[in-house]
């Protein structure tokens, strides 16, 4: 049986025959078409498209910060903020000589738990495998989760990253963008956590506001009086 779900973007035909178009689909003789970008479904004998507005579209190489949602005995399924699962094989995490026997994958990762993770593999046809066997990735052990758009990803890092690196001065924080929206913030202290924060939210909030970076550098010098 062919692939009940799929990546489609406008004009993409998403099958042919006695289906009947639901969202976001139309029909062309014997053809039903997508309108939108989105994850196109058939289910008994509709079809429609789910729009992908919003959701980070995988793409090879790009950082992704995941959330732990559940394993089986061989990998992990992260969300990845994405209408895609991300899948964590268990061998990147315990090497080679993993075995479903004496390996128990909660022992290393536990539902609810952050990592920074690469796409290792993404063909649209299928949900992408991730890997965090590279330096600096692997489970992030403290830090905040804050969420943006993933079109506000290029600006919170700036050209050649003078956004980010403005924002990390300013507070003393360490923060890890993942392109699927999802940023990571630690920091020692409660205000520099706070200030990061704010910071974070102003550019995903005023991103098209030509002096975005003269308004957070304000806020970043303003002095805290306790």
């Amino acid at each position: 049986m062919a692939d009940r779900r799929k990546y489609v973007i406008p004009g993409d035909v998403v099958t042919s025959g006695p289906f009947r178009p639901e969202q976001n689909v139309i029909l062309e003789g014997n053809d039903i078409i997508s309108t939108v970008v989105g994850i196109s479904e058939i289910y008994d004998d509709s079809v429609k498209v789910i729009p992908l507005t919003g959701k980070y579209l995988p793409k090879i190489d790009d950082l992704v910060i995941g959330k732990v949602v559940s394993h089986t005995s061989l990998s992990w399924e992260l969300d990845i903020n994405s209408c895609y699962i991300g899948f964590l094989p268990a061998m990147d995490v315990f090497g080679r000589d993993f075995s479903t026997h004496s390996d128990e994958l909660s022992s290393k990762l536990k539902t609810g738990d952050l990592v920074a993770a690469r796409i290792a593999n993404f063909d649209r046809t299928r949900d992408p495998l991730i890997t965090i066997s590279d330096r600096d990735l692997g489970k992030i052990d403290d830090g905040v989760l804050v969420k943006i758009s993933t079109s506000k990803v290029p600006r919170l890092i700036g050209k050649k990253g003078s956004m980010i690196q403005m924002i990390e001065n300013g507070t003393n924080a360490a923060v890890t963008i993942g392109q699927n929206g999802w940023v990571v913030v630690a920091c020692e202290s409660a205000e520099g956590l706070s200030k990061a924060k704010k910071a974070i939210e102003m550019v995903n909030e005023k991103a098209h506001i030509a002096n975005l970076t003269d308004l957070i550098q304000d806020m970043l010098n303003e002095k805290d009086e306790s």
